[in-house]
Protein backbone atom coordinates (compact mmCIF):
# COMPACT_ATOMS: atom_id res chain seq x y z
CA UNK A 1 0.00 0.00 0.00
CA UNK A 2 1.38 3.45 -0.76
CA UNK A 3 1.05 6.21 1.73
CA UNK A 4 -0.05 9.42 0.81
CA UNK A 5 1.88 12.10 2.70
CA UNK A 6 -1.24 14.79 2.74
CA UNK A 7 0.59 17.06 4.96
CA UNK A 8 2.92 18.32 2.54
CA UNK A 9 0.39 18.04 -0.10
CA UNK A 10 0.37 21.59 -2.43
CA UNK A 11 3.87 22.43 -1.61
CA UNK A 12 6.55 22.75 -4.70
CA UNK A 13 8.45 19.44 -4.77
CA UNK A 14 12.08 19.90 -5.32
CA UNK A 15 13.87 16.39 -6.69
CA UNK A 16 18.01 16.14 -6.33
CA UNK A 17 20.15 18.57 -3.60
CA UNK A 18 22.52 19.39 -5.82
CA UNK A 19 23.29 23.01 -6.86
CA UNK A 20 20.36 23.71 -8.89
CA UNK A 21 17.86 22.15 -6.33
CA UNK A 22 19.27 24.13 -3.65
CA UNK A 23 19.53 27.29 -4.97
CA UNK A 24 15.81 26.80 -5.99
CA UNK A 25 14.86 25.98 -2.67
CA UNK A 26 16.20 28.62 -1.20
CA UNK A 27 14.81 31.52 -3.97
CA UNK A 28 11.57 30.31 -2.89
CA UNK A 29 11.39 30.48 0.55
CA UNK A 30 9.66 31.24 2.81
CA UNK A 31 7.15 29.69 0.15
CA UNK A 32 6.85 26.26 1.38
CA UNK A 33 8.81 23.84 0.06
CA UNK A 34 9.79 20.16 -0.15
CA UNK A 35 13.20 18.98 -1.42
CA UNK A 36 13.74 15.04 -2.64
CA UNK A 37 17.05 13.78 -2.05
CA UNK A 38 18.04 10.17 -1.91
CA UNK A 39 21.19 10.72 -0.19
CA UNK A 40 22.17 13.38 2.60
CA UNK A 41 21.27 16.68 1.99
CA UNK A 42 23.84 17.82 -0.87
CA UNK A 43 26.09 14.44 -0.56
CA UNK A 44 26.48 11.89 -3.93
CA UNK A 45 25.93 15.19 -6.70
CA UNK A 46 28.41 16.04 -9.37
CA UNK A 47 28.00 19.97 -8.30
CA UNK A 48 30.03 18.40 -4.57
CA UNK A 49 32.59 17.32 -7.18
CA UNK A 50 33.13 19.67 -9.23
CA UNK A 51 36.66 21.08 -9.48
CA UNK A 52 36.97 24.57 -11.63
CA UNK A 53 34.00 26.67 -10.22
CA UNK A 54 32.01 28.82 -12.03
CA UNK A 55 32.28 30.81 -15.51
CA UNK A 56 31.48 34.72 -15.54
CA UNK A 57 32.78 37.65 -17.02
CA UNK A 58 33.96 39.12 -13.60
CA UNK A 59 37.25 40.68 -14.86
CA UNK A 60 38.61 44.06 -16.23
CA UNK A 61 39.09 42.97 -19.18
CA UNK A 62 36.23 40.45 -19.24
CA UNK A 63 32.76 40.81 -21.08
CA UNK A 64 29.51 38.94 -21.22
CA UNK A 65 29.45 39.09 -24.69
CA UNK A 66 32.89 37.69 -25.00
CA UNK A 67 31.73 34.59 -22.71
CA UNK A 68 29.36 34.25 -25.05
CA UNK A 69 31.27 33.84 -28.04
CA UNK A 70 33.45 31.42 -26.11
CA UNK A 71 30.35 29.29 -25.31
CA UNK A 72 29.11 29.32 -29.01
CA UNK A 73 32.60 28.16 -30.20
CA UNK A 74 32.84 25.54 -27.75
CA UNK A 75 29.27 24.47 -28.77
CA UNK A 76 29.95 23.85 -32.36
CA UNK A 77 26.81 25.69 -33.86
CA UNK A 78 24.44 23.99 -31.87
CA UNK A 79 24.20 26.31 -28.92
CA UNK A 80 21.12 28.78 -28.35
CA UNK A 81 22.24 32.30 -28.75
CA UNK A 82 19.43 33.56 -27.47
CA UNK A 83 19.78 31.48 -24.45
CA UNK A 84 22.95 31.70 -23.77
CA UNK A 85 22.92 35.70 -23.74
CA UNK A 86 20.87 35.33 -20.99
CA UNK A 87 22.05 32.94 -19.06
CA UNK A 88 25.43 34.27 -19.15
CA UNK A 89 23.92 37.95 -18.96
CA UNK A 90 23.10 36.70 -15.49
CA UNK A 91 26.46 35.44 -14.11
CA UNK A 92 27.21 38.10 -12.13
CA UNK A 93 24.02 38.09 -10.15
CA UNK A 94 24.25 34.30 -9.48
CA UNK A 95 27.99 35.09 -8.06
CA UNK A 96 26.10 37.77 -5.83
CA UNK A 97 23.18 35.35 -4.74
CA UNK A 98 25.45 32.60 -3.56
CA UNK A 99 27.75 34.80 -1.90
CA UNK A 100 24.24 35.73 0.04
CA UNK A 101 24.11 31.90 0.95
CA UNK A 102 26.98 32.25 2.68
CA UNK A 103 29.93 31.05 -0.17
CA UNK A 104 33.21 32.34 0.25
CA UNK A 105 34.88 32.88 -3.44
CA UNK A 106 38.70 33.29 -3.42
CA UNK A 107 40.03 36.29 -3.23
CA UNK A 108 43.56 38.12 -4.39
CA UNK A 109 45.56 40.40 -1.66
CA UNK A 110 43.47 43.88 -3.38
CA UNK A 111 40.02 41.20 -2.33
CA UNK A 112 39.11 41.09 -6.04
CA UNK A 113 37.50 37.80 -6.97
CA UNK A 114 40.62 35.87 -7.93
CA UNK A 115 39.76 34.43 -11.61
CA UNK A 116 41.16 31.03 -13.09
CA UNK A 117 41.80 30.21 -16.64
CA UNK A 118 40.42 27.18 -18.21
CA UNK A 119 40.33 25.29 -21.72
CA UNK A 120 38.90 27.11 -24.35
CA UNK A 121 38.01 30.28 -22.39
CA UNK A 122 39.34 33.71 -23.78
CA UNK A 123 39.84 35.18 -20.52
CA UNK A 124 40.43 34.44 -16.89
CA UNK A 125 36.63 34.23 -15.85
CA UNK A 126 36.57 31.11 -13.71
CA UNK A 127 34.84 32.22 -10.02
CA UNK A 128 36.67 29.64 -7.37
CA UNK A 129 36.47 28.66 -3.87
CA UNK A 130 38.90 26.91 -1.55
CA UNK A 131 41.44 26.14 -4.83
CA UNK A 132 40.04 23.42 -6.57
CA UNK A 133 37.47 22.95 -4.18
CA UNK A 134 34.71 25.09 -5.56
CA UNK A 135 31.44 22.40 -5.99
CA UNK A 136 32.46 21.18 -2.03
CA UNK A 137 32.59 24.59 -0.59
CA UNK A 138 29.46 25.97 -2.39
CA UNK A 139 27.40 23.09 -1.45
CA UNK A 140 28.21 22.49 2.31
CA UNK A 141 27.54 26.31 2.11
CA UNK A 142 24.27 26.02 0.61
CA UNK A 143 23.25 23.37 2.63
CA UNK A 144 24.05 24.79 5.85
CA UNK A 145 21.46 27.96 4.48
CA UNK A 146 18.55 25.79 3.64
CA UNK A 147 19.39 23.79 6.91
CA UNK A 148 18.04 26.99 8.40
CA UNK A 149 15.23 28.05 6.13
CA UNK A 150 12.51 26.66 8.00
CA UNK A 151 10.27 26.87 5.11
CA UNK A 152 12.30 23.99 3.43
CA UNK A 153 11.30 20.13 4.54
CA UNK A 154 13.91 17.89 3.30
CA UNK A 155 13.01 14.37 3.20
CA UNK A 156 16.28 12.24 3.02
CA UNK A 157 16.55 8.68 2.12
CA UNK A 158 13.42 8.96 -0.42
CA UNK A 159 14.05 8.40 -4.49
CA UNK A 160 11.24 9.89 -6.64
CA UNK A 161 9.99 6.71 -9.00
CA UNK A 162 7.38 8.09 -11.28
CA UNK A 163 6.14 11.48 -11.94
CA UNK A 164 2.01 11.07 -11.36
CA UNK A 165 -0.12 12.92 -14.00
CA UNK A 166 -3.68 13.86 -14.09
CA UNK A 167 -5.20 13.08 -17.31
CA UNK A 168 -2.20 12.37 -18.34
CA UNK A 169 -1.63 15.58 -18.88
CA UNK A 170 -0.26 17.70 -16.13
CA UNK A 171 1.75 17.10 -13.06
CA UNK A 172 -0.23 15.60 -9.88
CA UNK A 173 2.23 14.27 -7.65
CA UNK A 174 5.42 12.27 -7.15
CA UNK A 175 5.63 8.83 -6.04
CA UNK A 176 8.38 8.24 -3.91
CA UNK A 177 10.70 4.99 -2.20
CA UNK A 178 10.99 5.79 1.01
CA UNK A 179 13.01 3.77 3.96
CA UNK A 180 9.15 2.72 4.87
CA UNK A 181 7.87 1.73 1.78
CA UNK A 182 6.28 3.90 -1.26
CA UNK A 183 4.98 6.86 -0.67
CA UNK A 184 3.28 9.63 -3.21
CA UNK A 185 3.46 13.36 -2.37
CA UNK A 186 0.53 15.50 -4.31
CA UNK A 187 1.49 18.32 -5.40
CA UNK A 188 1.00 20.25 -9.30
CA UNK A 189 4.41 21.76 -9.44
CA UNK A 190 7.75 19.59 -9.52
CA UNK A 191 10.95 20.35 -10.48
CA UNK A 192 13.70 17.89 -11.79
CA UNK A 193 17.79 18.52 -10.34
CA UNK A 194 18.68 14.97 -10.67
CA UNK A 195 22.21 15.92 -11.93
CA UNK A 196 23.25 13.34 -15.30
CA UNK A 197 24.03 10.19 -16.86
CA UNK A 198 27.80 9.67 -15.66
CA UNK A 199 26.46 6.18 -13.89
CA UNK A 200 25.43 4.71 -17.50
CA UNK A 201 29.13 4.21 -18.15
CA UNK A 202 32.49 2.25 -16.57
CA UNK A 203 34.63 5.66 -16.84
CA UNK A 204 32.91 8.65 -15.10
CA UNK A 205 34.35 11.30 -13.28
CA UNK A 206 30.08 11.39 -11.64
CA UNK A 207 28.50 9.95 -8.64
CA UNK A 208 27.76 6.34 -10.30
CA UNK A 209 24.60 6.35 -8.80
CA UNK A 210 23.65 8.93 -11.45
CA UNK A 211 22.35 6.94 -14.23
CA UNK A 212 19.88 9.96 -15.57
CA UNK A 213 16.73 9.54 -13.27
CA UNK A 214 15.25 12.75 -13.69
CA UNK A 215 15.47 12.27 -17.47
CA UNK A 216 13.66 8.88 -17.30
CA UNK A 217 10.92 10.25 -14.82
CA UNK A 218 9.84 12.98 -17.77
CA UNK A 219 10.48 10.86 -20.30
CA UNK A 220 7.99 8.09 -19.13
CA UNK A 221 6.10 11.25 -18.36
CA UNK A 222 5.79 11.96 -21.84
CA UNK A 223 8.24 15.02 -22.02
CA UNK A 224 9.99 16.09 -25.12
CA UNK A 225 14.11 15.49 -24.79
CA UNK A 226 16.58 17.12 -26.56
CA UNK A 227 20.16 16.73 -28.07
CA UNK A 228 20.42 13.33 -26.21
CA UNK A 229 23.68 12.16 -28.33
CA UNK A 230 25.90 14.53 -26.68
CA UNK A 231 27.79 13.37 -23.67
CA UNK A 232 31.05 15.23 -22.89
CA UNK A 233 33.89 13.02 -21.99
CA UNK A 234 36.19 14.91 -19.68
CA UNK A 235 39.90 14.50 -21.28
CA UNK A 236 41.97 14.73 -18.01
CA UNK A 237 40.32 12.11 -15.30
CA UNK A 238 43.41 10.55 -13.57
CA UNK A 239 43.85 6.77 -14.72
CA UNK A 240 43.94 4.91 -11.59
CA UNK A 241 41.85 1.85 -9.99
CA UNK A 242 39.81 4.64 -8.23
CA UNK A 243 35.83 4.29 -9.30
CA UNK A 244 34.76 6.92 -9.85
CA UNK A 245 37.57 8.07 -11.45
CA UNK A 246 39.05 11.10 -10.03
CA UNK A 247 38.79 14.69 -12.08
CA UNK A 248 41.96 16.49 -12.33
CA UNK A 249 40.40 19.61 -13.50
CA UNK A 250 40.72 21.93 -16.85
CA UNK A 251 42.17 24.67 -14.46
CA UNK A 252 45.63 22.25 -14.14
CA UNK A 253 46.18 22.73 -18.03
CA UNK A 254 44.89 26.54 -17.48
CA UNK A 255 47.82 26.97 -15.23
CA UNK A 256 50.20 25.74 -17.75
CA UNK A 257 50.64 21.93 -17.36
CA UNK A 258 51.06 20.15 -20.50
CA UNK A 259 49.49 16.89 -22.34
CA UNK A 260 52.42 14.03 -23.54
CA UNK A 261 52.35 10.65 -24.48
CA UNK A 262 54.61 7.76 -22.97
CA UNK A 263 57.28 9.02 -25.60
CA UNK A 264 57.40 12.63 -24.13
CA UNK A 265 55.97 14.55 -27.18
CA UNK A 266 53.43 16.74 -26.98
CA UNK A 267 50.61 15.54 -29.07
CA UNK A 268 48.33 18.66 -28.46
CA UNK A 269 51.12 20.99 -29.32
CA UNK A 270 49.89 22.01 -33.08
CA UNK A 271 46.31 21.62 -32.39
CA UNK A 272 44.97 25.19 -32.19
CA UNK A 273 44.16 26.08 -29.00
CA UNK A 274 46.76 23.00 -27.97
CA UNK A 275 46.06 22.27 -23.96
CA UNK A 276 43.12 24.59 -24.06
CA UNK A 277 41.37 23.53 -26.87
CA UNK A 278 37.35 22.24 -26.45
CA UNK A 279 36.84 19.28 -24.63
CA UNK A 280 35.59 17.12 -27.14
CA UNK A 281 39.18 17.80 -29.46
CA UNK A 282 41.32 17.09 -26.31
CA UNK A 283 39.05 13.93 -25.18
CA UNK A 284 39.21 12.65 -28.45
CA UNK A 285 43.59 13.08 -29.48
CA UNK A 286 44.14 11.39 -26.03
CA UNK A 287 41.82 8.48 -27.47
CA UNK A 288 43.83 8.12 -30.29
CA UNK A 289 47.00 7.99 -28.17
CA UNK A 290 45.61 5.24 -26.02
CA UNK A 291 43.93 3.45 -28.73
CA UNK A 292 47.40 3.24 -30.61
CA UNK A 293 48.29 1.64 -27.41
CA UNK A 294 49.92 4.16 -25.68
CA UNK A 295 49.28 6.20 -22.49
CA UNK A 296 49.03 9.91 -21.71
CA UNK A 297 49.86 12.57 -18.89
CA UNK A 298 49.80 15.73 -17.49
CA UNK A 299 53.15 17.14 -16.74
CA UNK A 300 53.01 20.25 -14.16
CA UNK A 301 56.47 19.82 -13.10
CA UNK A 302 57.71 22.97 -14.72
CA UNK A 303 54.64 25.08 -14.85
CA UNK A 304 53.64 24.58 -11.00
CA UNK A 305 56.04 21.87 -9.16
CA UNK A 306 56.08 22.84 -5.66
CA UNK A 307 52.77 24.92 -5.66
CA UNK A 308 50.89 22.46 -6.70
CA UNK A 309 49.67 21.39 -3.14
CA UNK A 310 48.28 24.52 -2.65
CA UNK A 311 46.35 25.74 -5.81
CA UNK A 312 44.88 22.26 -6.39
CA UNK A 313 44.89 20.47 -2.89
CA UNK A 314 42.43 18.33 -3.83
CA UNK A 315 43.82 16.95 -6.77
CA UNK A 316 47.11 16.73 -5.23
CA UNK A 317 45.37 14.53 -2.65
CA UNK A 318 43.83 12.58 -5.35
CA UNK A 319 47.02 11.86 -6.99
CA UNK A 320 48.83 10.99 -4.15
CA UNK A 321 46.20 7.97 -3.09
CA UNK A 322 46.83 7.14 -6.15
CA UNK A 323 50.94 6.70 -5.19
CA UNK A 324 51.95 9.88 -7.35
CA UNK A 325 53.57 13.50 -6.16
CA UNK A 326 52.46 15.75 -8.96
CA UNK A 327 54.62 18.52 -8.23
CA UNK A 328 57.18 15.63 -9.40
CA UNK A 329 55.90 13.44 -11.34
CA UNK A 330 54.26 12.96 -14.31
CA UNK A 331 49.84 12.16 -14.19
CA UNK A 332 48.49 9.57 -15.89
CA UNK A 333 45.09 10.81 -17.76
CA UNK A 334 42.47 8.83 -19.92
CA UNK A 335 38.62 10.41 -20.63
CA UNK A 336 35.71 10.05 -18.91
CA UNK A 337 32.02 10.78 -18.80
CA UNK A 338 31.86 14.22 -17.08
CA UNK A 339 28.68 16.14 -18.06
CA UNK A 340 25.41 15.66 -20.42
CA UNK A 341 24.49 18.53 -22.94
CA UNK A 342 21.72 16.81 -23.88
CA UNK A 343 18.26 15.73 -21.33
CA UNK A 344 14.83 17.48 -21.12
CA UNK A 345 13.89 20.07 -23.32
CA UNK A 346 13.27 23.20 -20.88
CA UNK A 347 12.37 26.73 -21.89
CA UNK A 348 14.60 29.77 -20.39
CA UNK A 349 12.70 29.64 -17.17
CA UNK A 350 12.97 25.54 -16.65
CA UNK A 351 9.51 24.65 -17.91
CA UNK A 352 9.37 21.24 -19.60
CA UNK A 353 6.54 20.37 -22.21
CA UNK A 354 4.75 19.01 -19.40
CA UNK A 355 2.60 20.82 -17.77
CA UNK A 356 3.18 21.47 -13.87
CA UNK A 357 7.25 20.18 -14.71
CA UNK A 358 10.28 22.33 -14.83
CA UNK A 359 13.81 21.11 -14.80
CA UNK A 360 17.25 22.92 -13.76
CA UNK A 361 20.79 21.96 -14.11
CA UNK A 362 22.15 18.63 -15.98
CA UNK A 363 19.18 17.16 -16.22
CA UNK A 364 18.01 19.95 -18.17
CA UNK A 365 18.83 21.12 -22.23
CA UNK A 366 18.39 24.44 -22.49
CA UNK A 367 20.39 25.22 -25.29
CA UNK A 368 23.23 27.34 -23.50
CA UNK A 369 26.03 24.34 -24.06
CA UNK A 370 25.21 22.66 -27.70
CA UNK A 371 27.39 19.84 -29.12
CA UNK A 372 30.14 20.46 -26.30
CA UNK A 373 29.80 22.34 -22.83
CA UNK A 374 32.29 25.14 -22.00
CA UNK A 375 34.41 24.87 -19.35
CA UNK A 376 32.38 25.74 -15.66
CA UNK A 377 29.37 27.20 -17.62
CA UNK A 378 27.35 24.20 -16.03
CA UNK A 379 27.32 25.41 -12.09
CA UNK A 380 26.30 28.64 -13.66
CA UNK A 381 23.64 27.11 -15.52
CA UNK A 382 22.84 25.33 -12.11
CA UNK A 383 22.57 28.83 -10.47
CA UNK A 384 21.02 30.89 -12.87
CA UNK A 385 18.60 28.19 -14.05
CA UNK A 386 17.42 27.01 -10.67
CA UNK A 387 16.73 31.12 -9.40
CA UNK A 388 14.75 31.50 -12.42
CA UNK A 389 12.77 28.02 -12.12
CA UNK A 390 11.93 28.90 -8.62
CA UNK A 391 10.71 32.41 -9.31
CA UNK A 392 8.39 30.83 -12.21
CA UNK A 393 7.33 28.10 -10.15
CA UNK A 394 6.90 30.65 -7.21
CA UNK A 395 4.32 32.79 -9.29
CA UNK A 396 2.68 29.50 -10.73
CA UNK A 397 -0.54 28.81 -8.48
CA UNK A 398 -0.80 25.33 -7.54
CA UNK A 399 -3.90 23.21 -8.15
CA UNK A 400 -5.27 20.52 -5.85
CA UNK A 401 -4.98 16.92 -6.61
CA UNK A 402 -6.24 13.80 -6.16
CA UNK A 403 -4.10 10.93 -4.88
CA UNK A 404 -6.44 8.34 -3.82
CA UNK A 405 -5.27 5.26 -5.54
CA UNK A 406 -1.75 5.03 -5.93
CA UNK A 407 0.20 1.82 -6.27
CA UNK A 408 3.80 0.79 -7.48
CA UNK A 409 6.33 -1.70 -6.65
CA UNK A 410 9.22 -1.08 -5.21
CA UNK A 411 11.42 -1.81 -7.65
CA UNK A 412 15.16 -0.48 -7.52
CA UNK A 413 16.62 1.02 -10.77
CA UNK A 414 20.02 -0.74 -11.58
CA UNK A 415 22.21 0.87 -13.93
CA UNK A 416 24.82 -2.66 -13.66
CA UNK A 417 23.38 -4.34 -16.69
CA UNK A 418 23.58 -0.95 -19.40
CA UNK A 419 27.35 -0.11 -18.00
CA UNK A 420 28.90 -2.41 -20.18
CA UNK A 421 26.66 -1.85 -23.21
CA UNK A 422 27.15 2.29 -22.74
CA UNK A 423 30.51 1.71 -22.27
CA UNK A 424 31.25 -0.27 -25.57
CA UNK A 425 29.25 1.16 -28.28
CA UNK A 426 28.06 4.63 -27.02
CA UNK A 427 31.98 6.07 -26.38
CA UNK A 428 34.33 9.18 -27.38
CA UNK A 429 34.32 7.24 -31.14
CA UNK A 430 31.06 6.25 -32.70
CA UNK A 431 29.72 4.17 -35.86
CA UNK A 432 26.91 2.47 -36.87
CA UNK A 433 27.52 -0.86 -36.19
CA UNK A 434 28.24 -0.03 -32.65
CA UNK A 435 25.52 2.49 -32.47
CA UNK A 436 22.64 -0.20 -33.71
CA UNK A 437 24.70 -2.80 -31.06
CA UNK A 438 23.36 -0.18 -28.45
CA UNK A 439 20.15 -0.37 -30.02
CA UNK A 440 19.38 -3.97 -29.93
CA UNK A 441 20.72 -5.01 -26.71
CA UNK A 442 19.22 -1.77 -24.76
CA UNK A 443 15.36 -1.96 -26.30
CA UNK A 444 14.53 -5.05 -24.51
CA UNK A 445 15.64 -3.74 -21.04
CA UNK A 446 13.95 -0.29 -21.34
CA UNK A 447 10.79 -2.30 -22.42
CA UNK A 448 10.87 -4.57 -19.41
CA UNK A 449 9.96 -3.97 -16.15
CA UNK A 450 12.94 -4.95 -14.39
CA UNK A 451 15.44 -2.72 -11.94
CA UNK A 452 17.62 -1.93 -15.35
CA UNK A 453 14.78 -0.90 -17.39
CA UNK A 454 14.62 2.99 -16.64
CA UNK A 455 18.70 3.63 -16.81
CA UNK A 456 18.78 1.30 -20.19
CA UNK A 457 15.76 3.88 -21.62
CA UNK A 458 17.59 6.88 -20.86
CA UNK A 459 20.82 4.74 -22.66
CA UNK A 460 19.06 3.92 -25.30
CA UNK A 461 17.65 7.65 -26.15
CA UNK A 462 21.30 8.29 -26.33
CA UNK A 463 21.68 5.40 -28.86
CA UNK A 464 19.07 6.31 -31.43
CA UNK A 465 19.32 10.34 -31.32
CA UNK A 466 22.92 9.03 -32.08
CA UNK A 467 21.72 7.12 -35.04
CA UNK A 468 20.27 9.86 -36.56
CA UNK A 469 23.08 12.39 -36.46
CA UNK A 470 24.84 11.24 -39.40
CA UNK A 471 27.89 13.85 -38.98
CA UNK A 472 30.38 14.69 -36.04
CA UNK A 473 29.82 18.02 -33.66
CA UNK A 474 31.23 18.68 -30.71
CA UNK A 475 31.03 15.55 -28.52
CA UNK A 476 29.55 13.09 -30.75
CA UNK A 477 32.04 11.47 -32.96
CA UNK A 478 31.41 9.16 -35.76
CA UNK A 479 34.23 7.07 -37.62
CA UNK A 480 31.62 7.15 -40.58
CA UNK A 481 30.61 10.27 -40.96
CA UNK A 482 33.75 12.00 -39.32
CA UNK A 483 32.35 15.56 -41.20
CA UNK A 484 29.90 18.40 -40.23
CA UNK A 485 26.72 18.66 -42.47
CA UNK A 486 26.53 22.79 -43.76
CA UNK A 487 23.36 22.74 -42.20
CA UNK A 488 22.49 21.09 -38.78
CA UNK A 489 19.70 21.87 -36.11
CA UNK A 490 18.72 20.53 -32.33
CA UNK A 491 17.26 17.53 -32.51
CA UNK A 492 13.78 16.75 -29.92
CA UNK A 493 12.35 13.92 -29.21
CA UNK A 494 9.68 12.17 -27.09
CA UNK A 495 10.42 8.29 -25.62
CA UNK A 496 7.82 6.75 -27.14
CA UNK A 497 9.15 7.66 -30.88
CA UNK A 498 12.73 6.47 -29.99
CA UNK A 499 11.34 3.33 -29.52
CA UNK A 500 9.32 3.24 -32.11
CA UNK A 501 12.73 4.08 -34.05
CA UNK A 502 15.06 1.63 -32.15
CA UNK A 503 12.84 -0.99 -32.71
CA UNK A 504 12.84 -0.46 -36.54
CA UNK A 505 16.11 -0.45 -36.18
CA UNK A 506 16.76 -3.76 -34.84
CA UNK A 507 15.55 -6.07 -37.78
CA UNK A 508 18.42 -4.13 -39.61
CA UNK A 509 21.12 -4.72 -37.45
CA UNK A 510 20.15 -8.70 -36.82
CA UNK A 511 20.44 -9.07 -40.80
CA UNK A 512 23.19 -6.76 -40.70
CA UNK A 513 25.31 -9.80 -38.38
CA UNK A 514 23.37 -12.64 -40.09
Amino acid sequence: MTEVLHELADRVVIVGSGLAGLMAALTLAPQPTVIITRAALGAETSSAWAQGGIAASMGADDSAELHVADTLAAGDGLCDPVVAASIIAEAPAAIAALERAGVRFDRNGAGALSLGLEAAHSRRRIVHAEGDGSGAAIVRALVHAVANTPSITVLEGYEARRLLLLDGERISGLLCATPKGMAALPTSRILLATGGIGGLFDATTNPVGNFGQGIALAARAGALLADMEFVQFHPTALDSRRRPLALVSEAVRGEGALLVNERGERFMAEVPGAELAPRDIVARAISAEIARGGRVFLDAREALGNRFTARFPVIDALCREAGIDPSSQLIPVRPAVHYHMGGVATDVNGRSSVSGLWVAGEAASTGLHGANRLASNSLLEAAVMGMRAARDMGSTAATSANMLSVHARPIVPDPSLVRPIASRHLGVLRNAGAIHGAIAALLPLAESEGAAADPAAVALLIAVFASLRTESRGAHARTDFPLKLKHTQRRTMRLPDALDIARSVIPYTFARSA
